[in-house]
C-alpha cells in the first residue's frame, strides 16, 4: 500500500526545468514563426527585421537564394485583388543549448481575384539564441507537391498508348491496358496507374514530379514519349504498335505482375 501514494507522488511531480524550458522555447519559436507567416500577406517587414540576424539566407520555393536585405527587399504586400492566410499545421523543433533546428508544415489559403487556392509549404529552419532572443538565420521553404486533376478520356482513345517503349538498348517501358485503366512500368516490376492529365499528357498518382508527354507524328500515330521530371528529360521511342481495341477485348486480359501500387518506374 505504500507504493501508491509514492507512485502518485512520482506522477505529480512538475516537470523537469530543462523539459519545461525546451517547451517553453519550442512554444515561444511556434509562436514567432506563425507571426513571421502572418506578416507575409500585409508585407511587414518590421515583424521579419526584428526575427532575422544579420546573416540570415532565405531560399524561396523557387530556389532562389536571398540574404537578409535581399529578401526584405522582395517582401511586399500581396497585389490588389489578391488575399490570403498561412497557418501552421504542423511544427517538429529540435534544441540543443542555443540551436534550435525547425520543421514546420504551413497551410495557404489564397482568394486570388475571386478564386480560391490552396497550397501547402514545407519550411525548414535554424534558429540560434543570443543574449536570450532567438535568432532565425535559415529558412528553406518548400512547396508540397500534390497530384494535378485527372480528366476522363474514352477507353478507345487510352488504346492508342498501350505498347512497348524503347529508352535504350536495356531500356523498356510498357504501357498496357489492365481491363479497367492504363498502367505502365518496366517489366518484371509492378505496373501502376497512368491518369491523363491533359490529352497525351499522363502522371503517376503519388509522383506528381514526374510527367509522361506523349508524341506524334503528322498522322497523329504515337511515336513515343518524354518523360520529363522538371525540366529533365528521358526520352522513349515506341518500338512497335500496342495491340488494337479489337484485339484487346477478344482474348482475357494478362493482369499477371499488374499491380497498381509499390515498386520503382
Amino acid at each position: 500500500m505504500i507504493l501508491l501514494p509514492l507512485l502518485a507522488a512520482i506522477l505529480l511531480q512538475p516537470p523537469a526545468p530543462a523539459q519545461t524550458q525546451t517547451e517553453a522555447s519550442a512554444a515561444l519559436l511556434r509562436a514567432k514563426d506563425q507571426a513571421l507567416l502572418d506578416a507575409i500577406a500585409p508585407g511587414d517587414r518590421k515583424v521579419w527585421d526584428a526575427a532575422l540576424a544579420g546573416d540570415a539566407i532565405y531560399v524561396d520555393e523557387s530556389g532562389a537564394i536571398m540574404n537578409r536585405a535581399e529578401f526584405l527587399k522582395e517582401l511586399e504586400p500581396l497585389p490588389s485583388g489578391s488575399s490570403g492566410t498561412l497557418q501552421i499545421i504542423a511544427y517538429q523543433a529540435h534544441i540543443s543549448a542555443d540551436l534550435a533546428t525547425v520543421i514546420h508544415t504551413d497551410d495557404e489559403q489564397e482568394n486570388y481575384h475571386g478564386q480560391m487556392l490552396h497550397a501547402q509549404y514545407l519550411m525548414t529552419e535554424t534558429w540560434r539564441r543570443e543574449s536570450g532572443e532567438w535568432k532565425l538565420y535559415l529558412v528553406h521553404a518548400y512547396a508540397v507537391l500534390k497530384d494535378p486533376p485527372a480528366i476522363a478520356l474514352p477507353e478507345k482513345a487510352l488504346q492508342e498508348y498501350v505498347g512497348r517503349y524503347s529508352g535504350g538498348s536495356d531500356l523498356v517501358f510498357l504501357v498496357q491496358w489492365d481491363g479497367k485503366q492504363l498502367v505502365g512500368g518496366r517489366p518484371g516490376r509492378p505496373l501502376k496507374p497512368l491518369r491523363p492529365e491533359i490529352k497525351d499528357v499522363f502522371f503517376v498518382p503519388g509522383e506528381p514530379r514526374i510527367r509522361k508527354m506523349f508524341q506524334r507524328d503528322a498522322t497523329g500515330k504515337i511515336t513515343g514519349f518524354v518523360e520529363r521530371r522538371e525540366s529533365w528529360d528521358i526520352v522513349w521511342r515506341r518500338e512497335a504498335p500496342g495491340p488494337s481495341h479489337a484485339d484487346k477485348t477478344n482474348r482475357p486480359a494478362d493482369t499477371s505482375n499488374q499491380q497498381v501500387a509499390g515498386g520503382a518506374q
